[in-house]
């Protein structure tokens, strides 16, 4: 998978944060070399974040994102203010704009306070350097003096970035559980849910990666995966299957072959999978009215058999036999209050960055709110989760 086409959700995620009209969308146009966001005197200009994709050596693949003026406390405002704290939550490397005619106020300071807070690694732009002769008083450690109208220092702010974090190339989805030359049964259902003429980004991903581990992949409808077993000449290494399918491809396949689904890969590799699993097994201790929270990294139109909003509540209330009570939440969207919880069941958030899943499972752990993923909580249904996850052992 090329650079340009790398998913959003393996990017390094930059965010652009400051007050209105401090030079946030000017700055982002600089960086890119494009005019993507509308600049304009106007306050609140920019509503709904902004997203431009590009490469900045060494990170390699970056997403970044252009947010609303956090100062707007009109009515809209507020809500476009909320929009952009979201953003922090899937921040990988967050640049604080500052109108270098301004400087750093108790609005800026409270602003750096949440973001180191949350840990991220920031830098300070004073921008509109070309507005005036006077030096600024730089008081961070990453603090950089830019013109986006003359791109004065926006090179040498571009090479900052690319120095601040060092991406973790030793996590990989599957490869680093094969050897070269095994052989990966990849079981693909298609059915109303799945798009025409394509496969999903997961199953996209896992095939990538089972081929730079120098291993076979071999793709199958589920109708077709017995004979597809019978005509290798080798065992495989394992069989990943699309987690709806769990129930009729464990009956299939040996119990000498490992077994696990895209949606579990995807929880080890973004997530944590034992938090996952003990959270699967909690659904036992469900009563009568618990509420649980479904929810979606992406968002998509929903079908009559839609996995997230018809067949996990149907397969949860026949597991349980308790009257429960569902709701769902799709994108970027995640309540910030988990309260009235008792279960969270998660996708696989291959549309989500690694910052953003760890920031989900670390709000429901300080909650004390159970929480899952689709294909754990199918596998336990089904009475087969100890060896969905003996890949991983």
């Amino acid at each position: 998978m090329g650079l340009n086409n790398t998913p959003s959700s393996e990017r390094t995620h930059i965010g652009i944060f400051g007050r209105t009209n401090s030079g946030k969308s000017s700055l982002l146009n600089a960086i890119t070399g494009q005019n993507l966001a509308i600049v304009s005197e106007v306050s609140g200009t920019t509503t709904d974040p902004i997203y431009k994709a590009m490469e900045i050596l060494p990170l390699g693949p970056v997403m970044f994102i252009d947010t609303a003026g956090l100062d707007d406390d009109t009515f809209l405002g507020k809500m476009r203010t909320e929009k952009a704290y979201q953003v922090l939550n899937k921040t990988d490397i967050a640049i604080i704009c500052v109108d270098i005619n301004q400087g750093i106020g108790s609005f800026e300071k409270s602003l750096i306070d949440i973001i180191k807070l949350k840990r991220i690694p920031f830098i300070v732009v004073r921008n509109k350097l070309d507005t005036t002769s006077n030096s600024a008083n730089l008081e961070y450690e990453h603090d950089i003096c830019v013109s986006s109208k003359t791109g004065k220092n926006i090179t040498y702010l571009k090479e900052l970035i690319g120095s601040l974090i060092n991406p973790d190339d030793s996590k990989r989805l599957i490869k680093d559980l094969l050897k070269p030359q095994d052989i990966v049964v990849l079981v693909v259902p298609i059915d109303s849910s799945a798009p025409k003429g394509r496969l999903i980004l997961p199953q996209q991903q896992t095939i990538r990666d089972i081929l730079e581990a120098g291993a076979l992949a071999l793709v199958t409808k589920e109708t077709e995966l017995s004979s597809a077993l019978e005509g290798l000449s080798k065992k495989p290494r394992m069989v990943i299957t699309d987690s709806q399918a769990f129930k009729k491809v464990s009956e299939i396949v040996p119990s000498d072959i490992p077994l696990t689904s895209f949606s579990i890969l995807f929880s080890r590799y973004k997530g944590n999978l034992k938090v996952m699993a003990e959270g699967a097994k909690s659904i036992s201790n469900l009563k009568d009215e618990d509420t649980i929270l479904i929810s979606e990294g992406c968002t998509h139109h929903r079908q009559c058999e839609d996995i997230g909003t018809v067949k996990l509540p149907k397969w949860i209330t026949s597991y349980t036999h308790k009257k429960l009570n569902f709701e769902f939440s799709s994108g970027g969207d995640f309540p910030l209050d988990l309260s009235k919880y008792s279960l969270i069941v998660h996708c696989g958030a291959c549309m989500l960055n690694e910052k953003e899943v760890s920031f989900r499972l670390k709000t429901a752990i300080e909650k004390n709110i159970p929480i899952t993923n689709y294909g754990t909580l199918i596998a336990y249904i089904h009475g087969i989760l100890e060896r969905t996850l003996e890949p991983f052992n």
